[in-house]
């Protein structure tokens, strides 16, 4: 934000304070002040009259004059081809200091030169910033009456006397890239009137129209369009034209210029339209239309579904909140115009404007968001600017589409609560001053102090802690005094998250896996792709780059990817893991994604391996589990019927805790693993936030019986459908002396009938309290025979 102290003293009566007094004001405030600069510079100037003009008499372009300054007359070499006898100019007397350097005494091609003439260039006026027809564009400075023969306050008369502060806006306070809005924040900080002109309600006339307006796309959801049927051309007020040029704006023409100079003072970019190129009066706001399109500067853009286009007859002439077009601007011939102003969504202007390079300065205020009430205070100060300098009359209803999203609201705040946050023991006559010069409208009743929020602070004032800030910030930080925070006690030692990332963490990398940390955020084919996805992905309003689009809400292809590198580079048995958080529309969640390929364990010295299969897995996530505090007991291994597009359907399983899934394991589905370009592997992704919520076993020392076990082996015949889980659970009930049951071995084949598989299984007995005998095993093991018979029809084998 270019802030002009000139004109900030026009609204703001700053004359009791110097530049760096203002500066030092407005940094403490809050806002960051990242250069100042002036306008105009130069000393030991001085208006001329030339009174001789001769050639040089050894140069083709120099001229020897003789020019007045009122006290004396010097003679000076000029270069500029207009410089000519009776023209009064910008004389630099000897020992002036331009940007330039200092201005000498001294001899040109043998002829003395006791100054310089001058142009604005000289005086630290950009060349682009001057009018086409200005004389300093390719020569010196020409001075009109208004300038008397030996004057010397030339800057100030020029309008080039001016301060500029380069003032770093932030996220939060976009109100502040309007002049007035700003020249309102530093009236607060000065605790000074500020007088702005009036203006609300100047669009309030015009006879009815049949002009039509529309939006198709949510992002343009309030829109106003006003006809003026007569204006006239020709050169803006001097005033307008320094202002513009403080902000960096070339003045062009009155009706470019006022549009211009509104969207300086009120924040909000206009778009005067040449009413001639829509001859069937009528605008509609779309996002679907995709082609190039030649644009006010002369380039043509490549606009894509998503981009807002002003379109007239279904044709484009405006890239919304951006530029206008080629074929709609204001020409010289113009004598009627359509005035338009519109709320366009701050992120798709954003994406737009960076995608096409165009960051122009409406783009840059749309994508830094508006105040709610901008789009009618700018229509309204563009009405009462061209009925003033352009004549403008003919004007017709304004047409609206949508309303404004803003309803004044109210913020409750307390004196106590201010005070116990901020450490400050603030009265109730210093809070109401702070809030009325901030227009926040304040009344108290009670212990409450109530501020009702004025449009401009719609976008930051929204709860009491916002208030208490803006107290803090006006009254001045440098008043705080050091207080201690009041912090309760607490035990240093890790949280129960953190126990579990450290717990997994030794166990895996005992077992010779390696942790990676992978990106977070993602492509839209990654989250097309996710395995046990956390909520619906969040996609950023302004992302780097397709590829990180999204904030991941599985980590499962991060996992892959950085396996799929070390395959590409010719890594072989790589075996890693990741424990990261994950990200959903509302919710998080903590996964550990853990990948296998190739060989496992691998000895070269012995020539034994272990291969990496789904049983190695398997036996992984089951240490890991019992080392977390959970008995396998507790596990329970169900089939995966939840994702069978990334896991191989036969060679995967879901694993349950408390009935609820948490893991899914199980062999990479081939096609899956191709399309990635992985090699054989395998994988499981655990949601470790609903481990978490499952109380763990507490730690207990086993005791050692001194007793013997005893260990039988039975194999059963029974249905397909019947489970192992199954029928270690029956045999386990059948009597307490049950210590353990496995299963070693499943068989199918010869001289076992279709449908039907065997099942052996190893039991051990054993008692704490006796050496059981064959009397206390035999009646037991009976009974489970008969149990898996009763409940799944099991025959001996």
């Amino acid at each position: 934000m270019k802030l002009s102290l000139k004109w900030l003293s026009e609204l703001v009566d700053i004359s009791g304070l110097n530049e760096k007094e203002v500066e030092e004001r407005i940094v403490k405030a809050g806002f960051e002040v990242e250069s100042v600069d002036h306008l105009g510079l130069g000393t030991n100037l001085v208006v001329g009259k030339v009174i001789e003009c001769v050639e040089h008499p050894d140069s083709d372009h120099l001229h020897v004059t003789k020019t007045d300054i009122g006290s004396e007359v010097l003679q000076i070499v000029c270069g500029a081809p207009n410089c000519r006898e009776g023209l009064k100019v910008i004389v630099a007397k000897p020992g002036a200091k331009l940007p330039g350097g200092e201005i000498k005494r001294g001899v040109i091609r043998g002829v003395e030169s006791n100054g310089m003439l001058c142009s604005l260039l000289e005086l630290n006026i950009e060349k682009d910033m001057l009018p086409e027809n200005s004389p300093s564009q390719n020569g010196i400075e020409e001075l009109d009456d208004r300038f008397a023969i030996g004057e010397t306050d030339i800057l100030n008369k020029l309008g080039l006397e001016d301060t500029i502060f380069d003032v770093s806006i932030y996220a939060n306070r976009p109100d502040c890239l309007g002049m007035h809005n700003m020249a309102k924040e530093v009236a607060a900080i000065l605790d000074l009137p500020c007088k702005l002109p009036e203006f609300a309600g100047a669009a309030d006339i015009g006879t009815p129209t049949s002009f039509k307006l529309d939006s198709k796309s949510k992002n343009c959801p309030h829109f106003l369009a006003k006809v003026v049927n007569s204006v006239t051309i020709k050169e803006s007020p001097e005033w307008m034209k320094n202002h513009l040029r403080a902000n960096g704006v070339k003045s062009i023409n009155n009706l470019v210029d006022i549009s211009n100079y509104v969207m300086l003072e009120t924040g909000q970019p206009m778009h005067f339209y040449d009413l001639k190129s829509n001859p069937n009066r009528n605008i509609t706001v779309v996002d679907d239309y995709a082609g190039d399109y030649l644009a006010l500067d002369g380039n043509t853009y490549k606009i894509e579904h998503g981009d807002l286009m002003i379109t007239s007859d279904n044709q484009p002439i405006g890239i919304g909140g951006i530029m206008g077009g080629e074929s709609s601007k204001v020409m010289d011939d113009t004598c009627s115009l359509l005035l338009e102003s519109a709320l366009f969504d701050h992120a798709q202007i954003r994406r737009t404007a960076n995608r096409l390079g165009l960051q122009t300065e409406a783009a840059m205020r749309y994508a830094k968001g508006l105040e709610p009430l901008a789009q009618n205070k700018a229509m309204d100060r563009a009405v009462q600017l061209l009925i003033e300098y352009a004549d403008a009359t003919g004007f017709e209803e304004t047409v609206e589409f949508g309303k404004p999203d803003y309803e004044p609201y109210e913020v409750v705040e307390t004196l106590e609560h201010l005070n116990s946050l901020i450490g400050k023991n603030y009265t109730v006559d210093e809070v109401v001053s702070v809030l009325n010069r901030l227009d926040f409208s304040p009344r108290v009743e009670g212990e409450k102090i109530i501020s009702t929020i004025p449009s401009r602070r719609a976008s930051d004032i929204k709860i009491r802690e916002d208030i208490d800030e803006e107290i803090v910030r006006l009254s001045g930080f440098d008043d705080l005094v050091s207080t201690l925070p009041n912090m309760p006690q607490t035990i240093g030692k890790l949280s129960p998250i953190q126990k579990m990332r450290k717990t997994i963490r030794e166990v895996l990398m005992n077992e010779g896996l390696n942790e990676i940390a992978t990106y977070t955020l993602v492509g839209q084919d990654k989250i097309d792709e996710a395995c046990l996805p956390c909520g619906e992905a969040i996609a950023l309003v302004s992302p780097m780059s397709d590829a990180r689009k999204f904030v991941r809400n599985s980590i499962m292809n991060s996992v892959f990817e950085a396996l799929a590198y070390n395959e590409a580079h010719s890594n072989e048995n790589v075996s890693l893991f990741e424990i990261s958080t994950v990200y959903g529309k509302g919710v998080q969640g903590e996964r550990l994604g853990v990948v296998l390929s190739g060989n496992f364990y691998e000895s070269k010295v012995r020539h034994e391996a272990t291969r990496s299969d789904f049983y190695v897995l398997k036996g992984l996530l089951v240490e890991m589990m019992e080392a977390l505090g959970f008995d396998k007991g507790r596990l329970q291994f169900v089939a995966n019927d939840l994702d069978t597009k990334h896991f191989h359907p036969y060679q995967s399983a879901l694993l349950k805790l408390n009935n609820e899934v948490v893991a899914i394991l199980g062999t990479i589905h081939p096609s899956y693993a191709s399309d990635m370009k992985l090699p054989e592997c395998y994988y499981f992704e655990m949601m470790l936030d609903k481990v978490i919520n499952c109380s763990p076993a507490k730690t207990k020392a086993p005791v050692v019986n001194k007793y013997p076990s005893v260990n039988r082996d039975i194999s059963v015949v029974v249905k397909e459908e019947v489970s192992a889980l199954q029928l270690i659970k029956a045999i386990k009930k059948a009597g307490k002396i049950i210590k353990s049951v496995e299963v070693f071995d499943v068989y199918r084949g010869d001289h076992i009938e279709d449908g039907y598989k065997s099942v052996s299984l190893n039991i051990v007995y054993e008692d704490a309290d006796k050496t059981l005998k064959i009397n206390d095993v035999n009646p037991i093991h009976e009974k489970v025979l008969e149990e898996l018979n009763r409940q799944f029809g099991a025959n001996l084998r």
